[in-house]
């Protein structure tokens, strides 16, 4: 089958690689239709994780059963499903408690709970960015969609960015009748702005750098905040009265930059703790790494990040943080989608066939205007 393969920093190619097989009884192979470039795989497109080459990358994956293993119960060929980024058993400790995204059975990779498609430290999945896809556990972590294709470009966001956004405005406790900062317009930050009016937000701030992003979380009903026009914080602040906002969700991670493009992987965490008021909840979704060798600093490369934890102690904010669970979400956005309250597809710049993947990694990594979110089709 065809497949997008990392090869090296700034290198992925789509090649000829085995098909995937049914190795557990419990296991499906998928006819990929749709599937994503996520904001996190440019972490290993430019070469600042571990991820082994010859790795097929995509996690954000959905298509059709085409294959099913003897002890499947639930899913036959044919059905069409989602697939949460998630490789998660069912029955540790965790995925019991509904923290599938820190599964203690599914990632031989020491030190590290939780599995996932493609992705560096995740486990020995390979990713949906592929013509097939093999899911292990498949009763457990598939999720069944109406058959058809209709809402193609809405149901693709629930491996991931849909949920991802929505568990930031969970552990920011986002409620009825609050002001939210949201900090990143990539994908995830305009869908925690899409989910904080689900959960009843009153105002909604939306912070970037980039104007066609804005222009995109403007249309999301939020009020944009360039960086370029100065400190957000104190614009913030201002348009608040001094009080700032309830609540908080930080959605860019540990490559935050400045807009002369100076790295400073503290820099969104302390304008997110100046920006929310006193005893206000976080919600930190950005990818941080406990190790990142292109950092700019020492204690960066570490994963040592600096950011005002005096202030945030001061003010006694609370926050959360880590990967998504996203079955915790997923049944319940997929039918906000069908009821037409949920449009993530809001978000899609591009729809494009598998093999113009590595055009449009190049692309969405410059953060060429216009590339907000691409699809691929494998079948196109």
């Amino acid at each position: 089958m065809k497949a997008v393969v990392y090869s090296g920093a700034y290198d992925v190619a789509v090649q000829e690689v085995p098909d995937p097989r049914i190795e557990d009884p419990q296991d499906v192979i998928i006819k990929v239709t749709t599937t994503n470039i996520c904001g996190s795989d440019l972490h290993m497109y430019e070469g600042r994780t571990n991820v082994e080459q010859g790795k097929v990358l995509g996690h954000e994956n959905m298509g059709v059963v085409a294959e099913a293993g003897p002890a499947v119960k639930d899913f036959r060929p044919g059905d069409r499903v989602s697939v949460p980024f998630n490789v998660a058993c069912g029955t540790c400790f965790n995925c019991t408690h509904g923290w599938t995204s820190f599964c203690t059975r599914t990632n031989p990779t020491e030190g590290v709970d939780g599995g996932a498609y493609g992705y560096a430290s995740m486990g020995p999945y390979a990713g949906g960015q592929a013509e097939y896809l093999r899911v292990p556990f498949a009763d457990f972590n598939l999720l069944a969609l109406p058959q058809g294709t209709e809402y193609e470009r809405d149901f693709t966001m629930l491996s991931d960015i849909f949920p991802t956004a929505y568990f930031g405005t969970d552990l920011a406790g986002v409620s009825p009748g609050d002001t939210v900062v949201v900090y990143g317009a990539g994908p995830v930050g305009l869908l925690a702005v899409h989910s904080a009016w689900l959960r009843g937000a009153a105002r909604v701030f939306c912070v970037d750098m980039h104007g066609d992003r804005l222009s995109i979380a403007e249309k999301f009903g939020a009020t944009p905040v360039s960086i370029a026009a100065g400190d957000p914080a104190e614009q913030v602040l201002d348009s608040t009265r001094g009080a700032g906002a309830d609540c908080g969700v930080e959605a860019v991670g540990y490559q935050a930059h400045e807009p002369s493009g100076q790295e400073r992987p503290e820099l969104v965490l302390d304008w997110l703790v100046r920006s929310v008021r006193p005893t206000g909840r976080l919600g930190i979704i950005g990818v941080y790494m406990p190790q990142d060798p292109g950092a700019a600093t020492q204690s960066a490369k570490d994963g040592r990040i600096g950011f005002d934890f005096g202030r945030l102690f001061q003010k006694g904010q609370a926050l959360g943080t880590g990967q998504c669970p996203v079955k915790r979400y997923n049944e319940k956005l997929r039918d906000l989608i069908i009821a037409g309250r949920a449009t993530p597809s809001a978000i899609v710049s591009h729809e494009l066939p598998l093999t113009e993947a590595p055009a449009a990694y190049a692309k969405f990594d410059k953060r060429i205007d216009g590339y907000t979110k691409v699809i691929l089709h494998p079948a196109a």
